[in-house]
């Protein structure tokens, strides 16, 4: 069946080796048009060495990646202007100021219109807040600000697929949020967009599908709620209560395992053969247990990267 229409990014086997060391082993990836798609590992897992095969920077050691239907890196002159990317960082003119970097940015594309030039730009620069600092030199902006000037080049054009490796990296919270919005909205313009980023948090709020990473290795992919869902079959419980000890103590005389006390939380994963839940509340009441909540605890997607992966993870950086 011819998927072209469906899937935007597809690998198969891509593979890339650095003398002898496996960076990306065999990976089989699926990005659906028309979805935020979150590349999640932790740093060194391989995203940014895949990203960098989407894009034709490098070539793989094995394997191949179709980006808008088209073999990369053979096809990048006519993949690449239907494209926007922030990979690693922006490369900035120092000297300029951040308006003046965008100009340059789009002179450079010779499928951009010189007459609305400036209009694009100014459009640019509003839609990641930095208007006001439009006229700064790019070497005295902060980190974030850099990102966000790197994300306007990338803007500059419509695009059928942004690509953007770990975007919030240098923001502060409300740059984050920020960016995580103009996200959403680019997503709801009819944008893909193709999201790299080693924290859990950002992937759970803005992306609708994910894939996962480790040690170069696909772990996973799929819609972001069917990742979080294969571990909630373990049916993990909290209670809340000023008595965790004492509740511990009941829950794990019931068969409750891998219990876990933060405050006055105290959660837990339920047997095979779970007890009634209404039982299991008498027996805490019971018991002395001072219950003020009580019910299913729902799974994360840091639980899901857990139990797939067995390592723990950054959550919001």
């Amino acid at each position: 069946m011819d998927t072209r229409g469906e899937v935007v990014i597809e690998t198969r086997g891509l593979t890339k080796r650095y003398h002898g060391t496996l960076a990306v082993d065999g990976l089989d990836l699926r990005v659906p048009r028309g979805s935020v798609f979150g590349f999640l590992g932790p740093n060194g897992s391989g995203k940014t060495t895949t990203i960098r095969m989407l894009m034709g920077l490098i070539s793989p050691s094995a394997g191949s990646a179709d980006v808008l239907g088209s073999p990369m890196p053979r096809a990048a002159r006519t993949v690449l202007p239907r494209v926007g990317a922030l990979i690693e960082g922006p490369a900035l003119y120092g000297y300029l100021s951040g308006r003046d970097n965008l100009l340059r940015y789009d002179a450079a594309d010779p499928a951009a219109d010189p007459r609305t030039r400036r209009a694009r730009v100014g459009a640019a620069l509003d839609r990641v807040g930095l208007s006001a600092a439009a006229a700064k030199r790019a070497k005295a902006y902060s980190l974030g600000m850099k990102q966000r000037l790197g994300l306007a080049a990338a803007l500059l054009q419509p695009r059928e697929l942004l690509v953007l490796d770990e975007p919030t990296n240098g923001l502060d919270p409300q740059g984050m949020r920020e960016i995580r919005t103009l996200v959403r909205e680019l997503a709801a313009d009819g944008t893909t967009v193709f999201l790299s980023s080693h924290l859990l948090d950002e992937i759970e709020q803005v992306c609708t599908h994910a894939a996962v990473m480790a040690r170069g290795r696909l772990v996973t992919q799929g819609p972001v709620a069917d990742l979080s869902a294969g571990v909630r079959g373990r049916r993990r419980i909290a209670v809340g209560t000023p008595d965790p000890a004492l509740a511990a103590e009941v829950l794990a005389a019931h068969g409750v395992r891998e219990l876990t006390a933060a405050g006055e939380r105290v959660t837990g994963e339920l047997p095979v053969a779970p007890p009634d839940l209404a039982e299991l509340t008498a027996a805490l009441v019971a018991a002395g247990v001072r219950v003020r909540a009580f019910g299913p605890e729902r799974a994360s997607l840091e639980d899901a990267f857990v139990a797939l992966t067995g390592e723990g993870f950054d959550v919001a950086g």
